[in-house]
């Protein structure tokens, strides 16, 4: 499975970071033996990206967690499932900003870019706002639904989720939506408790054609 944005770094001439500056020591590519190691070379051979982000490397000191978050990734992030990947993105960027995870922030706002979304909506989500005269009034709804989510998900009550089935999502949608949120939450706090920066992904030129 080659994902179209790392399939895009691929193409792109961007420097390779061989270590990764964290608050918390992680385990880097050229030191990692035995079963990191293992992960690691699955990561490269599943997702075709020739380096290992840092979000994966703070996982390191468990290789089993390491392949549970990979495998979380790829089902959850890394398909089209219910969503589609552009609404996915959205969700990802949105909540990152949300939480102000630059590392995340880069990484995702980037992811979106490179499944279509307009600039204006891509900015705007940056910002973490959702005023925005291109973004679908559906979508919005659904994004306000996932800001709940992600601030106080202990105030959903069933009113949110029939809110959101007249826009049309399904509550297969609507679960999923939950579970980014959620799963974002989670990434946001642990890059940013190691102290990952941006990438510097957002100053790529996604158009390759020129």
């Amino acid at each position: 499975m080659i994902n179209p944005e790392y399939e895009l770094l691929m193409k792109l001439s961007r420097p390779v970071v061989s270590t990764t500056q964290t608050n918390i020591p992680v385990v880097e590519e050229s030191d990692a033996t035995g079963e990191t190691a293992e992960a690691y070379q699955a990561f490269r051979n599943t997702f075709g990206r020739s380096d290992v982000p840092g979000i994966l490397k703070c996982f390191s000191s468990s290789p089993e967690l390491l392949r549970k978050v990979m495998d979380l990734s790829s089902i959850l992030l890394f398909s089209e499932g219910r969503l589609g990947r552009r609404r996915k993105e959205m969700i990802a960027t949105y909540v990152s900003a949300l939480n102000s995870c630059p590392y995340c922030l880069d990484s995702h706002g980037f992811f979106l870019r490179v499944h279509g979304a307009p600039n204006e909506v891509v900015s705007t989500l940056l910002a973490g706002d959702l005023h925005c005269d291109a973004m679908d009034v559906s979508e919005r709804a659904l994004l306000e639904f996932v800001r709940k989510v992600n601030a106080e998900a202990f105030k959903i009550t069933p009113e949110d989720v029939l809110h959101l089935s007249t826009f049309g999502w399904s509550n297969d949608q609507i679960a999923e939506a939950a579970h980014i949120a959620s799963a974002f939450a989670f990434f946001n706090r642990v890059a940013s408790s190691f102290g990952l920066t941006s990438q510097g992904l957002l100053g790529l030129d996604t158009d390759t054609t020129s």
